[in-house]
């Protein structure tokens, strides 16, 4: 699965535990009618696909569902989803290799020399 769009917000790697577990967490802001701020968690020796990354940046990610139960200490049974980032790609280096955008209308003149009897040039 991926999630694409300009990234709001990027964490600090926070390290937790003696085994040094590590985790490190991406806001991205869909583009859409409805945006959507998607808060995805890159861990262990992902947090580091981070460091090139920046505040603006349109972004895919390359995602995966994760869902886990907990039972708490009354036994009462939770569930609980995170968003697992595994990739990333810049969208804004690969925008320059397409066609440059159209000039806008009123950058063109309009015909004036159009005699009516050559309208129909077609050859069949």
């Amino acid at each position: 699965m991926e999630v694409q769009g300009k990234i709001k917000l990027i964490g600090e790697t926070q390290t937790f535990g003696s085994n040094g577990f590590r985790k490190r967490e991406l806001v991205v802001t869909t583009e859409e009618q409805y945006p959507q701020h998607i808060m995805i968690e890159f861990v262990q020796d992902k947090t580091d696909l981070l460091n090139s990354c920046q505040v603006g940046q349109t972004v895919k990610v390359g995602i995966n569902l994760r869902g886990r139960e907990w039972v708490n200490p009354q036994g009462e049974t939770k569930y609980f989803n995170s968003i697992q980032g595994w990739r990333i790609e810049n969208l804004q280096e690969s925008v320059s290799g397409k066609m440059p955008p159209m000039p806008p209308e009123d950058a063109f003149e309009p015909i004036s020399n159009v005699n009516d009897e050559d309208h129909d040039d077609l050859p069949f």
